[in-house]
């Protein structure tokens, strides 16, 4: 098949599985480390990115019959409906809810874009970026395919700027901190990622840290901090405030077991990460887009209690 100019710029991975409806990601995957798909005749990484014109090859697949997405309850639509914080023709930004995972899967009938295809039928709905599903806060949606692009390629550049709110357990040594320590992202046999500082065969990552707030929890302390995230790896955050010795609370992979249990007599029942900004500009826009996301009540009032112990 050749490619068009819409998928001009597409990882090949993310081409074939919306070209290839029904095709199982790990089957896709095993079949390009083999080698069987082929781009102008040349091997190529899931990461490689298509240029308008090339001719991709696959070899015969069995795929399965697509299963429909579920349908999202009413509820939880008028709520996503509520949590726009930004739309125009070409994308839209939307506060999204902690425990709402960003896409089906994994016996999920449907995520947030399910749902969001729902609300805005129509339209070539697809995620610029994702959040962790227990993680709050701005989420970007394009609308069109020349959006989706350009909203990679300045994340690629690192023009997006992403700012997020976290409670670390512990203090940081400095007011403001960089962690730049590469990642590298390991599946387990069971399909849960785990991801690991990993200098040798770890991808570059760079994120600054700035304290904003500090509490007492008991006999430790725990602070406020705003995340800057300068790269976009899977668990970055997570795992750079780990590295520093003060792991993010009520992060159940990465965290500190003690401090979580002491903070969910608080009342934290969820990781306290938000996206609570971005800022980017596209070649349409005059200016640059400035969007916010409020802290959510439930966050809010974990740090009402610790006030109120400190």
């Amino acid at each position: 098949m050749q490619v068009d100019a819409e998928s001009d710029g597409q990882r090949i991975d993310n081409f074939l599985l919306r070209i290839l409806k029904g095709i199982p990601r790990s089957h896709l995957y095993r079949v390009m480390r083999r080698g069987e798909v082929r781009v102008n005749k040349g091997r190529v990484k899931a990461s490689h990115r298509l240029r308008t014109g090339d001719l991709v090859r696959i070899p015969p697949l069995r795929l399965a019959p697509p299963e429909p997405p579920g349908r999202a309850p009413e509820t939880q639509l008028a709520r996503l409906d509520r949590s726009v914080l930004y739309e125009d023709d070409r994308l839209l930004v939307i506060d999204k809810p902690p425990g709402l995972a960003v896409h089906g899967g994994s016996g999920l009938s449907y995520g947030l874009i399910e749902s969001l295809r729902q609300l805005r039928p129509g339209h070539e709905l697809e995620l610029v970026h994702r959040l962790d599903r227990e993680t709050s806060g701005c989420l970007v949606i394009s609308k069109r395919r020349s959006a989706l692009r350009e909203l990679h390629a300045l994340i690629r550049e690192g023009k997006m700027d992403k700012r997020y709110l976290a409670l670390i357990v512990g203090e940081l040594a400095q007011p403001e901190m960089l962690v730049d320590a590469p990642l590298k992202k390991n599946v387990l046999r069971g399909g849960e990622r785990l991801v690991r500082v990993d200098p040798i065969e770890g991808k570059p990552a760079r994120t600054l840290f700035r304290r904003l707030r500090r509490f007492a929890l008991g006999e430790q302390r725990v602070t406020l901090v705003e995340a800057h995230l300068i790269t976009g790896r899977t668990h970055q955050i997570r795992v750079h405030a780990a590295h520093l010795g003060t792991p993010l609370a009520g992060d159940p992979k990465y965290g500190d077991e003690q401090a979580n249990r002491s903070l969910k007599a608080c009342g934290l029942s969820r990781l306290f990460l938000h996206a609570s900004a971005l800022i980017v500009r596209l070649d349409y826009m005059t200016g640059p887009l400035r969007v916010e996301a409020p802290l959510p009540d439930e966050l809010e009032q974990i740090l009402s209690a610790l006030e109120a112990q400190t």
